[in-house]
């Protein structure tokens, strides 16, 4: 069977054009006007991206599945018109050996909704006592590491695994948090969590280990993400380290984008995150690296927690957020992005950063595979908790109107989402 996109504009790495799509089973077969299929998709009014990727996914499957599965994450996915997840690695058992990684690879294939790529723990446990048999993981496919929740506090330790990373070819995604200087924190320290009362989260937490693993990189010669950048400073250290031409990256989450620490002033855990939420001139320097290139990527953080959890006290409720299904509207209605930016800090960065770039990221040209989703960028639409696919509901932003609508998402030349809602 074949499927023709019409009457939208595909994304290129370049511009935009007003192109039909063509997909014969999952393969892209024809770009071109006045294309004819088996089944017509209209994307009149709407642009034709690659599939987006998300870097940074918390599946909460093994071990929490009261809260997520890979299943209802990757429904979830689909509809923020996402084709590729990377899988966070603190489940219960951790990512930490072939056994778990498997799993997690082939509970996705049976959601059959979307990729899903589990990373690796850098240590065992996320404990930070011990490597990961990172080679053993690596010969099985993993590309990403990282203890994500938690940052390789030994500085030997990460220098070793940055050795490895080096020999094996792989990244490690580095979360950047010192954390003998945020125990018992639960926001930004500012002006208002003094006036609260309440333990501060310092901005040096972050930004010293930023710096500590840029000039690890530059030594080892390793490549290392950042994961949810959230200062102004680690801005400024990862653009000045990419002007040296170091092997770093980074991205930035739609929340940290878009809201305030003063949001915490409620005391309402549905703001907690980590990194916790940080000033006005954190956000205007977070949206101007990703506008010129320093942040590479846009990544969730899709952070699911049970109500009964996320109700909890402000200094006992986890910190995160959901975020799959809201991404693009986020984004958009917080950055002035068109169509070519867009598609590089949800797609194709993502892709080449997760080095998945064989199916994902892909140019909308004839012989790729058929990753696609395709939005109407003016469509203001206002989130229903009711209508979200995630199994938990943690988002603050229940209620608002955002701007840039996924209408449908193909996954391997399958539609999975028509007109925004999930096919089964």
């Amino acid at each position: 069977m074949t499927i023709v996109i019409k009457g939208g504009s595909v994304v290129g790495v370049s511009g935009v054009k007003k192109v039909d799509v063509l997909i014969d089973n999952d393969i892209i077969a024809k770009v071109g006007n006045n294309l004819k299929g088996d089944v017509s998709l209209d994307a009149t009014g709407c642009h034709i991206f690659p599939g987006f990727v998300d870097l940074h996914a918390h599946l909460r499957e093994p071990g929490r599945e009261d809260t997520e599965t890979i299943e209802t994450a990757s429904r979830a996915g689909a509809k923020g018109g996402y084709t590729a997840l990377i899988a966070m690695p603190n489940t219960n058992p951790a990512h930490d050996s072939v056994t778990v990684i498997e799993f997690v690879r082939e509970q996705a294939r049976k959601a059959g909704l979307l990729d899903v790529f589990p990373s690796g723990c850098i240590t065992m446990g996320r404990q930070g006592e011990s490597l990961a048999p990172l080679a053993e993981l690596c010969a099985a496919g993993v590309r990403i590491f990282t203890d994500d929740g938690s940052g390789v506090q030994d500085p030997v330790l990460m220098g070793r695994a940055m050795q490895y990373a080096k020999t094996l070819g792989v990244t490690m995604a580095q979360h950047c948090e010192v954390s003998a200087l945020t125990q018992g924190a639960v926001m930004n320290e500012c002006g208002c969590s003094s006036d609260m009362g309440v333990p501060g989260w310092p901005a040096i937490a972050e930004e010293m280990m930023v710096h500590r693993d840029i000039e690890m990189s530059r030594v080892t010669g390793a490549s290392v993400h950042f994961l949810h950048l959230s200062t102004a400073r680690s801005v400024e250290l990862v653009r000045a380290a990419k002007s040296e031409g170091l092997n770093v990256t980074a991205e930035v989450t739609p929340h940290h984008l878009s809201l305030t620490q003063e949001l915490l002033t409620t005391f309402d855990p549905i703001y907690k995150v980590n990194p916790p939420l940080r000033s006005m001139t954190d956000i205007q320097a977070l949206k101007a690296g990703l506008l010129d290139g320093t942040i590479d990527a846009v990544a969730t953080d899709h952070a699911p927690h049970a109500r009964r959890d996320k109700e909890l006290s402000l200094d006992q409720a986890p910190p995160g957020m959901i975020g799959l299904e809201t991404a693009l509207g986020v984004v958009l209605s917080a950055v002035d992005l068109d169509p070519v930016q867009i598609a590089a800090v949800m797609s194709r960065n993502p892709a080449r950063i997760a080095q998945i770039t064989d199916n994902h990221g892909c140019n909308i040209e004839v012989g790729d595979t058929a990753n696609l989703c395709v939005v109407d960028l003016n469509a203001m639409w206002q989130v229903n908790p009711a209508k979200l696919a995630s199994k938990s509901k943690n988002t603050p932003f229940v209620g608002r109107q955002l701007r840039g609508m996924v209408r449908s998402t193909m996954y391997r030349g399958k539609i999975t989402v028509q007109d925004g809602e999930a096919q089964k």
